[in-house]
């Protein structure tokens, strides 16, 4: 009798989403939205206000996740009106825990 083990993917380094949303995404509590989301996905990372009026996300995690978090960034909160999500991906440098809201 064999007991193979089934092939194992190799182990996957953590990616890294950057992203810049636009639209009305500040005053309508997208932080706290995103924050709530990144979490239930099992994502570290934050998220801030910038002083152009857009919100940065920057976020860690399997890919699968990074990718769902990124479909409802399109779509924001309840009061949110996304017009632009600017994207970029990277390998994780570094790791973070949490995922937390900042200024």
């Amino acid at each position: 009798m064999s007991h193979e083990q089934p092939a194992q993917e190799p182990a996957r380094r953590p990616q890294q989403l950057e992203a810049t949303v636009h639209g009305r995404v500040q005053g309508v509590n997208f932080r706290y939205y995103t924050q709530a989301k990144a979490r239930s996905l099992g994502l570290g990372g934050y998220v801030r206000n910038l002083p152009d009026g857009s919100v940065q996300v920057v976020a860690q995690g399997d890919e699968r996740a990074l990718r769902a978090l990124l479909a409802w960034l399109h779509r924001g909160s309840p009061l949110a009106d996304v017009t632009r999500v600017e994207v970029a991906w990277r390998l994780a440098q570094g790791s973070w825990h949490d995922f937390e809201v900042r200024g």
